[in-house]
């Protein structure tokens, strides 16, 4: 199981969103095919297809668990899993 596997699975499962690594999830957006645009401390995200906007922030170089959350619900809504990179 790749690193990207595993992060998407944790963040399906949703037991351990307070310990997934910022640059984890980053990268998992961008395989996603989201687009990355970053201000001050913000990496904001967005794709074509999703009209939600990511805004994501590290804390102490982990993901803060509501902006885990919004993420696991992107992925479920928008069906990415499944999905290879646009």
């Amino acid at each position: 199981m790749s690193k990207r596997e595993k992060t998407l699975s944790n963040i399906l499962r949703g037991t351990s969103d307070t310990n997934i690594s910022f640059d984890d999830l980053r990268k998992l957006l961008l395989f996603f095919g989201f687009q990355e645009r970053i201000r001050g401390s913000h990496h904001i995200f967005s794709k074509e297809d999703v009209t939600e906007i990511i805004n994501l922030q590290s804390k102490k170089a982990k993901a803060k668990a509501y902006q885990v959350k919004q993420v696991r619900n992107l992925i479920l809504k928008y069906k990415l899993a499944g999905k290879e990179n646009d």
